[in-house]
This record gives C-alpha cells, structure tokens and sequence, in this order.
C-alpha cells in the first residue's frame, strides 16, 4: 500500500513493509515544509506506526526545522517504545546531519532494506 499526501514543495510518499512504515519526503523539508512532515510523522506514531523508516532518497534540502521535527518523533517514538531509522541520504543531507551533531541522534541506514530490517528489532 502506498499513499501520497504533500504541498509546498514538499511530498510524503508512504508506504508499509514487513510491519514497518515508510515516509519517503520528497523535496525540501523547510521552514515551510517541516510542520506538514512532522505533523504527518508524529500521526503515523500516534496512531500505531512504533516501528518507522525515514528513507531520505528523494531529500533535497532539510533544515533545522526539519531536524527539529525529526528530534520531536524520536522522542515521541521513544514514548512508545518503538523505533525509528533513516535511510539512504544523500552526500549532502548526510553532511548537514554530521555538521549538526544529528548522525549521533539517529540510526541512519544506507538501504531501505538495511532500514526496515532494524526498524523492526525491538
């Protein structure tokens, strides 16, 4: 199952594997475009989602706000025991995670399936 949901420059593609849910943004996640991401992913684990992959593929750009509404689900997911992974970023986006401290933060994948495969370990 896949579904699609976005504006503002700004796509979230998702999608279900092996009992893990997979947000693929696709574009920039901004000042104005973090809150519809961050609002949609904190949804995702309100609702039953504790086990989530963020595949940064499609990721052009992502910006403090955008590393701040990725702080907020890892907490929230901390909340409910689960676990969230990221997955395939880019040079430049795993550059500005370095830079900012937050590769430290967050399990951080090279594949999907590398992603999916610890998402899914309790």
């Amino acid at each position: 199952m896949e579904s699609a949901a976005g504006g503002k420059g700004l796509e979230l593609v998702e999608s279900q594997s092996d009992g893990v849910a997979i947000v693929e943004p696709r574009g920039r996640i901004d000042s104005m475009t973090a809150g519809l991401f961050g609002a949609r992913v904190a949804e995702l684990i309100r609702s039953g989602s504790h086990h989530l992959v963020i595949d940064f593929a499609e990721v052009l750009y992502i910006t403090s706000a955008g590393f701040r509404s990725l702080l907020i689900a890892g907490r929230l997911i901390d909340e409910f025991k689960g676990k969230l992974v990221l997955c395939r970023m880019s040079t430049e986006i795993r550059r500005l995670f370095e830079i900012g401290g937050f590769s430290d933060l967050f399990e951080i994948c090279a594949t999907r399936d590398d992603g999916v495969r610890k998402a899914s370990w309790p």
